[in-house]
């Protein structure tokens, strides 16, 4: 790096940090973004997760997101490498990789790869700079404004900000998940299973889920009881063979501990392997399945939320509360896996079909720190409404208005805090942005004409 000093630091580059970033690198901001790992993307690349949703409000076709989730959308179909439908859209990781450092290149923001936070620097209330090790030793680089997209909040948490943890009564977190993705998949037969599945097993809650499958194999001695039930099979018509899964399910990790995150990791490896005998066993289809690849980081659905200005709570979800300072909506339904054991919680929520919620400004703005702001599933809202909150399309959004926000603050020479919310929509809107129901547009046709078309030989 030329300088250590910039305008916007982003600590933590998944799917909040990329589209703090690019906003404000195309608001003319020098800005630099820190990642841990080799790539930007955070679970939906290092994290090995290619699906990305709710783009929708639930179960119907008007879209409630836009900006630059839908524009990360449209480029993964328009280039060939993954399909899209009302529910989301499913990609090739690897190109998603690609995909993101070109985004950042045209919008002059700098990276810094294979880099950990270790400290924020804090004068007088304010955040002004953090500390960062890497192979080329320990740094500080400073900004004017810092946003933790960092996902464990460890900005917030290392410039003293209030903090939760999990589950009220224990901070318990969520359960963690490696995800993994397999070859030699006939999806056909896979389909025509599931179709007949469901039709054999209609008065099961979610027939969908296969969950008799995995307790016969559990009986049988096939698989350790880790879990019950498929949380995802990941399929694009790019790589029509492979499948993306989402099942493994490691309770009672600390996600801000390396010992715990090295034994979710061995752990959840074993799993993997064991979920692969089982496929080819009892998965017409699925006979001839192998491991194509597991991910460099388990998957981590909660750890550390930063307070804010305001909490955000299930009841705001669940009464789709609208707020002044609106800055996107979520429609995802309120997702806990069970804390303790395999399984579902049973404080998930299935919301009726239109639902979705907006989201508060006040929710990224921390108490007490000025210059900083929090982007992602470490934000002001309650264990419960997390389950929603956390997924992939409103902490993109959520990340958007960080980075807008945080780029208007510098220009008039204010704290976050104090920016015109009205101006921030407005920006908001100016660049895609779906804040009210006045700016629902519907779904669409979605063009996977090209989905076999690479721009490029693989």
């Amino acid at each position: 790096m030329k300088s250590n000093k910039y305008d916007i630091i982003i600590v933590g580059g998944g799917p909040s940090g990329v589209a703090a970033a690019l906003s404000a690198g195309r608001m003319g901001k020098k800005t630099l973004i820190i990642e841990q790992f080799n790539c930007l993307g955070g679970v939906a690349t290092a994290g090995g997760h290619g699906h990305i949703s709710n783009f929708e409000e639930l179960g119907t076709d008007r879209r409630i997101a836009g900006g630059i989730s839908d524009e990360i959308a449209n480029r993964i179909v328009r280039e060939g490498y993954g399909i899209r439908n009302a529910h989301g859209v499913d990609y090739e990781v690897e190109r998603l990789k690609l995909i993101l450092d070109d985004m950042m290149e045209k919008a002059s923001v700098d990276i810094l790869y294979h880099t950990f936070f270790c400290d924020s620097i804090v004068k007088n209330s304010e955040i002004v700079g953090v500390i960062v090790q890497n192979k080329s030793g320990r740094q500080e680089y400073m900004a004017k404004v810092i946003i933790d997209c960092t996902g464990d909040g460890d900005v917030g948490a290392k410039a003293g900000c209030d903090i939760e943890i999990g589950r009220d009564d224990d901070n318990i977190c969520q359960p963690v998940t490696m995800m993994f993705t397999i070859g030699g998949v006939d999806i056909d037969k896979v389909n025509a299973f599931k179709k007949e599945y469901e039709k054999k097993y209609s008065k099961d809650k979610n027939p969908w889920n296969l969950s008799r499958i995995y307790k016969e194999a559990v009986e049988n001695g096939d698989m350790e009881p880790f879990q019950t039930c498929n949380m995802g099979w990941w399929w694009t018509a790019t790589r029509p063979d492979q499948v993306g899964v989402n099942f493994t399910h490691v309770t009672h990790i600390d996600t801000t501990k390396a010992e715990d995150l090295t034994r979710a990791t061995i752990i959840g490896r074993k799993q993997c392997y064991q979920t692969i005998d089982v496929y080819r066993k009892y998965i017409p289809g699925m006979e001839n399945c192998y491991m194509i690849s597991t991910p460099n980081t388990i998957g981590l659905r909660e750890s550390r939320r930063i307070m804010g200005d305001y909490v955000v709570t299930e009841e705001d979800l669940m009464n789709q509360t609208y707020f002044e300072d609106a800055i996107g909506f979520g429609s995802f339904y309120i997702d806990i896996h069970n804390l303790d054991s395999p399984g579902m919680s049973e404080t998930t929520c299935y919301p009726p079909t239109g639902f979705k919620y907006q989201m508060p400004y006040r929710m990224l703005v921390p108490k007490k720190i000025d210059n900083l702001l929090v982007a992602g599933r470490c934000v002001s809202c309650t264990h419960i409404a997390l389950g929603s909150l956390r997924v992939m399309v409103p902490c993109m959004s959520m990340g958007q208005a960080a980075g807008t926000a945080a780029a208007m603050s510098i220009d008039e020479n204010i704290t976050p805090r104090n920016i015109s919310i009205k101006l921030l929509q407005a920006e908001l809107r100016k660049n895609g942005g779906i804040l009210h129901d006045e700016d629902i547009v519907p779904a669409g046709e979605f063009n996977n004409n090209n989905n076999l078309k690479r721009e490029k030989n693989d």
